[in-house]
């Protein structure tokens, strides 16, 4: 087994509240990704679900037990940090062993579960070896093999890649994706890279100043954003958002007007109302040059050449905001020309006064796995 419940979680440090009544379900078996900006409480989060951090209130129960006054051991849980926190002076084989040291497990026990381990995660051929002998990846494995030998009911993971370089935590995002499968165990991730959210997960928290801001699955929060928060901080570049006014609605969606032209994006109308103002929004991969159901010129500042993409920004009348467009590496813009670019209103998204999203009229069927 290995649900989770959280209910009605709050965290206060003095006057100040940083969780604020948060529930959640994580069911036997999932892969879950708790991400938002730095100070959003997801470490904290997790550190409760460890014991590691006690409540202000709240239930937190594992297997249907409440364990909000059971120590980290009795929990059921194994941790990984972002530091290895390997023993220097012992080997790869007497790190993995160390919490059945703690339990006094036998040695035949210790033996098996240390070399289950290190086939899993690929270190069968380097148990006797230091720490100091090791990459920063195959220090994190060792970490991890040292968690996987509790055989614990949910494993929590805090940033564990975030000091590794580019190419290794690619490597290890695959690493523990298989490594996920192979176990079918319970997993809980916190990271604020939302790459590796969206390429791990089979759900996503949202966090934001202590709240859930949405949960779903990657794709769920790529093309069905809840509000202006999760529509920005999913998809890299961010998504780009223009000021309109409703002028209708009607069965087909919200009729917009944006510099005299008018559209219709298929979203269920809600409470819009005509002269309403509201915000238009539209991913830069979704841009495309030349004309669409809405037209804007814009003239790029800076052009980013990377090969297989070209990113352009370019600020807009406003003198706040920057428009973004992501289009394909070949594509012939030039900084300080103008361009003109079209969207097309079914890739929009519309937000209203309080940031909140009108509902999309989006299948997401295709992506089910």
């Amino acid at each position: 087994m290995g649900e989770l419940a959280l209910r009605d979680i709050v965290k206060s440090f003095g006057h100040i509240e940083v969780v604020k009544r948060v529930s959640l379900d994580v069911s036997e078996g999932e892969f879950v990704v708790f991400v938002g900006p730095s100070g959003c409480g997801k470490s904290t989060l997790l550190r409760m679900i460890a014991g590691l951090e006690h409540t202000t209130s709240g239930d937190i129960k594992i297997d249907g037990a409440r364990v909000n006054d059971l120590p980290p051991v009795k929990r059921g849980i194994a941790m990984v940090f972002q530091s290895y926190a390997l023993y220097p002076h012992m080997s790869v084989y007497e790190n993995i062993a160390f919490p059945l040291r703690v339990e006094k497990a036998n040695e035949d026990a210790i033996r098996n579960k240390v070399e289950h381990a290190a086939r899993i995660l690929h270190l069968d051929q380097r148990l006797q070896q230091k720490p100091g002998m090791l990459s920063g990846g195959q220090r994190q494995r060792v970490a991890i093999g040292r968690a996987i030998v509790r055989e614990p009911k949910i494993f929590l993971f805090d940033e564990p890649l975030s000091n590794l370089d580019a190419a290794l935590r690619a490597d290890m995002r695959i690493e523990l994706t298989r490594l996920h499968k192979q176990l079918g165990a319970t997993m809980i991730y916190v990271t604020h890279d939302q790459v590796e959210a969206m390429t791990m997960a089979d759900r996503i928290v949202v966090l934001n100043a202590g709240h859930i801001a949405q949960v779903g699955t990657p794709m769920e929060l790529y093309h069905e954003p809840q509000n202006v928060f999760v529509a920005q901080f999913i998809g890299n570049p961010k998504m780009n958002l223009l000021p309109v006014t409703c002028v209708g609605t009607g069965p087909e969606g919200v009729t917009v007007e944006m510099e005299g032209q008018r559209a219709v994006v298929p979203v269920e109308p809600g409470a819009a109302k005509p002269g309403q103002k509201l915000r238009l929004g539209i991913r830069p991969e979704h841009v495309r040059v030349g004309e669409g159901d809405l037209a804007l010129t814009i003239t790029p500042v800076v052009v980013e050449r990377l090969g297989q993409q070209t990113i352009g920004y370019a600020p807009l009348a406003d003198g706040a905001s920057t428009f973004c467009l992501l289009l394909p590496g070949e594509t012939p813009v030039v900084a300080d020309r103008p361009l003109q670019i079209g969207m097309r209103a079914g890739d929009c998204h519309l937000f209203d006064a309080e940031d909140q999203a009108f509902r999309r009229r989006v299948d997401l069927s295709a992506f089910a796995a």
